[in-house]
């Protein structure tokens, strides 16, 4: 309900309102200090990392950030770095009433819309650490439930699609050089940055194929590293990766409609389209491998249940695929950052020296 709004005490959480639907989009023009209006069910640590390293002040969350009915850690990550989150629960459409770029003051649980004069009452439950172990309790009673229908669709897309990866990827004429080359695979997943770093020696030492999956890329650059192939829809990955990329390939439906090829071409980059089942980060292991790579290192690879939830994602059927036939030549570096440097540069210099 809006109403007039009466003189608010100047006080709680006030700051200019940043809106955006989809999380890693808004995130690339959130500044510090806002306040970012979301839609995002059962928040992920991916969405809410991005959200802390641009230090907003709070998060209005227009969809319930945890359900409880999977496992899920993104409301606790802000929660623990003191960022206030709300889940908006008013009949309203919040990005019908609030504009981006307006000041607004966060009282209880209102929200007031400063230079109008007028709020929205009681539209807002404060999402508390209480209520997020309640809810992280009940998921081991909804996760037989979770994981059967999982599994349904995961055997359904097996089935369907499982002809398409018996058959080689169609052929694109690259000019990077992967046969019989290290290949290392940037996806953003969990903790992606932090293994990219442990891999750095790794990296240095051996040369590998660069290859990001839309957002990896700018992970590369980050530590100073340029991709040598962007493959993905596009959607994710910044103007300077695309632009010092290599070569880019844009992801396309088996059909051919390829939804990150309008981006390209605005930039003006040479491209290739490679259609392809499944997502995009299996379409770039299979690549790999369809082109002879020695060995192939995922970085912030899916490879769980609760992975392809968080991204909305009701089975993982190619990824499994994809596992099964790459799988001599994989190696997930998932949690790597874990092990201590001194143990990864060691078992890195050991392990790969001869391969």
């Amino acid at each position: 309900m809006i109403s007039l709004l009466r003189q608010p005490q100047l006080s709680r959480i006030k700051g200019i309102v940043r809106c955006g639907t989809i999380t890693k989009h808004l995130v690339s023009i959130l500044g510090p200090g806002e306040i970012a209006v979301i839609n995002h069910e059962n928040l992920d640590s991916i969405a809410a990392s991005g959200l802390i390293e641009k230090r907003v002040k709070a998060v209005i969350n227009c969809s319930p950030s945890f359900t409880g009915q999977f496992p899920t850690y993104g409301a606790k990550q802000l929660l623990d770095f003191g960022i206030p989150l709300f889940d908006y629960v008013g009949k309203d459409d919040l990005f019908d009433v609030i504009n981006d770029g307006e000041k607004i003051l966060i009282h209880e649980e209102s929200i007031f819309i400063m230079h109008e004069d007028r709020h929205l009452e009681k539209v807002l439950i404060p999402v508390t650490e209480k209520e997020w172990f309640r809810k992280l309790k009940r998921t081991q009673f909804h996760f037989p439930f979770v994981y059967s229908d999982f599994i349904e669709n995961t055997i359904e897309f097996i089935e369907k699609e499982k002809k398409s990866f018996i058959s080689r990827l169609p052929d694109i004429p690259l000019k990077t050089i992967i046969g019989n080359r290290p290949v290392v695979v940037v996806i953003r997943g969990k903790q992606y940055k932090e293994d990219l770093e442990s891999l750095l020696a790794y990296i240095q030492r051996e040369h590998p194929v660069l290859i990001g999956v839309d957002g990896g890329a700018d992970a590369l650059l980050e530590h100073g590293l340029s991709p040598d192939l962007i493959i993905g829809d596009m959607d994710s990955v910044s103007s300077e990766s695309l632009l010092r990329a290599k070569e880019i390939i844009v992801h396309a439906y088996v059909g051919g409609y390829a939804p990150g090829e309008q981006r390209v071409k605005q930039l003006g980059i040479p491209y290739h389209i490679l259609p392809a089942p499944g997502v995009s980060e299996d379409v770039a292991m299979l690549l790999a491998y369809d082109k002879n790579a020695r060995i192939i290192v995922g970085v912030g690879y899916h490879s769980c249940m609760v992975d392809f939830l968080e991204k909305g994602r009701k089975g993982m059927g190619s990824t499994l695929l994809v596992r099964m036939k790459i799988g001599d030549r994989f190696i997930d570096a998932r949690g790597f950052n874990k092990l201590g440097l001194d143990v990864r540069e060691n078992e890195y210099q050991h392990h790969y020296s001869g391969l």
